[in-house]
């Protein structure tokens, strides 16, 4: 045979191999992919899926609520001495001046100390709008505002008109509550656990169940305020008659049962 016709077969061969060679290469990576994919799925054949272990459990779940009625034993007013006037340092001057007044009254009718906090300090310049481009300060606006925690509830009337006399001009709210409520809230919740428990138990008659355990508890609370109040600028004619009424405390109880 000639040089050149194993020259030629070579080339046919050569080109063969190569053609071989790059198969391989293509289809590898497709190889691999599948015999993963097998791989995970026989995994997941062996294990179902996650958390197939986990066993749903029936329940039901029931609300209570428990209801204490009670008279209030302490009040809470807010009340603001508004000072207006041209120049800051006058206006700040007779803010100032007032409601140290209404606090040494305060004091002087058995409000301790601990019982009246400042809860708003505002400083407002006042505008005149008539030259719409460029408004021009004509004025000074302080607001001072103190709470004051009374926890003699008979003297609230007392308090509030001396508290005028003295300087306030806005009474922003007045309101009642039980001071240590702590023993309240255990009574109003062993009431809503109870009324949970009854209404638990006539559920699961009604439905034909059994009550295993309890499974989930949450709960909530509400208090409601008796009197709250708005006055500006009232003053003279004697104490108000002030109605404290009674204060309602609220537990609120979710009981989850397991039942089977």
């Amino acid at each position: 045979m000639s040089l050149k016709k194993y020259l030629n077969i070579y080339k046919r061969y050569k080109a063969l191999v190569l053609s071989i060679v790059a198969l391989i290469v293509i289809l590898l990576p497709v190889v691999l992919i599948l015999s993963q994919g097998v791989e995970i799925a026989s995994k997941l054949k062996a294990y179902h899926y996650i958390g197939a272990g986990i066993q749903n459990k029936n329940t039901i779940t029931v609300a209570g609520e428990g209801k204490i009625y009670t008279k209030p034993d302490v009040a809470f007013v807010s009340l603001s001495v508004v000072s207006e006037g041209r120049r800051i340092t006058d206006v700040q001057n007779d803010n100032t001046k007032k409601v140290n007044k209404v606090i040494d009254f305060l004091k002087q009718s058995n409000v301790e100390e601990k019982d009246i906090k400042t809860t708003t300090y505002n400083l407002y310049p006042q505008y005149n709008y008539e030259n719409v481009r460029i408004p021009e300060i004509v004025g000074y606006r302080i607001t001072q505002t103190l709470e004051v925690k009374i926890r003699s509830l008979g003297e609230v009337g007392d308090i509030l008109e001396g508290s005028i006399n003295s300087g306030v001009n806005q009474i922003n709210s007045l309101y009642f509550q039980v001071d240590d409520d702590e023993a309240l809230k255990a009574q109003a919740r062993e009431l809503a656990i109870s009324d949970a428990k009854e209404k638990a138990n006539e559920l699961a008659s009604q439905l034909g169940v059994r009550l295993l355990k309890i499974s989930g508890y949450s709960e909530n609370f509400s208090g409601a305020p008796i009197f709250r109040g708005y006055a500006e600028g009232i003053g003279g004619g004697g104490g108000p008659q002030i109605e404290i009424g009674e204060s309602e405390i609220v537990i609120g109880v979710n009981v989850t049962y397991e039942i089977n």
